[in-house]
């Protein structure tokens, strides 16, 4: 048969292809094609949740020097930036990369604070691969309970 016969069967191949247009007209990249894939600079990834004290912020950003980071909040904006060194030698002098996957290089992590963080009372603590930043949130935004007269 043929090889450039198509059948109905053909539309997920179709719709891959319609897929694989978009991602080179929007500059994604085609390497980032499963739901772990991070998009380019997006690295590290970050979980952001709140309680009713605080806006917590996880980075995930292991073989960094805690003294690499800097970790700065002005105008409800909090800036991460540091630099991850290259990974250690893969084996003889002379061998040859096949894949490289962990990300090397500096970075920059902007996130927008909500209204009610008090950008004077920040405190980040990184172990094991992991920065936690708390951020308080103001006192007049904490919810309080008010007695009925």
């Amino acid at each position: 048969m043929n090889g450039s016969l198509r059948y109905a069967g053909d539309v997920f191949d179709e719709f891959a292809r319609l897929q694989q247009q978009l991602n080179q007209v929007f500059g994604r990249s085609a390497t980032a094609r499963s739901i772990r894939a991070l998009a380019r600079g997006s690295f590290p990834a970050v979980n952001i949740g709140k309680t009713a004290q605080n806006i917590e912020i996880l980075v995930f950003a292991p073989g960094i020097e805690r003294k690499d980071f800097e970790i700065t909040v002005e105008k409800g904006v909090l800036i991460i930036a540091a630099q991850r060194n290259g990974a250690a030698d893969l084996g003889a002098k002379g061998s040859t990369i096949y894949a490289r996957e962990r990300f090397t290089g500096s970075f920059r992590r902007v996130i927008s604070l909500p209204e009610d963080a008090d950008p004077a009372r920040v405190e980040a603590t990184y172990r094991d691969g992991i920065l936690r930043i708390t951020v308080a949130r103001q006192a007049q935004a904490q919810p309080r309970l008010i007695s009925v007269q």
